[in-house]
């Protein structure tokens, strides 16, 4: 591990994980609305929201996939690597009062080019509600 806790490219191997869990507020959405300026009313306005296909308000879904985020920069790899890359696939919406576990999967270490391929998932109650991948440019103990 670097010295801001994070994993060098060198102690990362295949299969190992970390997870970060947040639960989604009516805040947390309000603030992301501002935040990103998407004050889409699916998001916003119950009334509105109840006459689409979800039924009623959902989160943002850039707003789940911001936990991914979070984990790679925090967690594994850690401090001090660059997101290079990600794709994203929307599989189910997100409500207020879901917490949303977003889970990091090294999947693939190429020591020489200081890159990790990470699996990235997104689960609420255990279904997956986001799944894609993570290109980083990761710390390395050699310089």
């Amino acid at each position: 591990m670097n010295a801001q806790n994070g994993y060098d490219i060198e102690d990362l191997a295949v299969g190992q994980s970390a997870s970060v869990s947040k639960t989604i507020t009516d805040a947390d959405i309000v603030l992301f609305s501002g935040v990103s300026t998407d004050t889409n009313a699916v998001h916003l306005n119950e009334e509105f929201a109840k006459t689409t296909m979800f039924g009623g308000r959902i989160a943002h879904g850039m707003l789940s996939a911001g936990l991914i985020s979070a984990v790679l920069g925090n967690r594994l790899p850690g401090p001090g690597t660059i997101y290079m890359g990600q794709t994203l696939k929307f599989k189910a919406p997100v409500r207020p009062g879901d917490t949303v576990t977003a889970t990091a999967t090294v999947k693939e270490v190429v020591v020489e080019k200081k890159r990790a391929i990470i699996e990235t998932v997104c689960t609420v109650a255990g279904k997956v509600v986001i799944e894609g991948e993570a290109t980083m440019l990761c710390t390395s103990n050699k310089g």
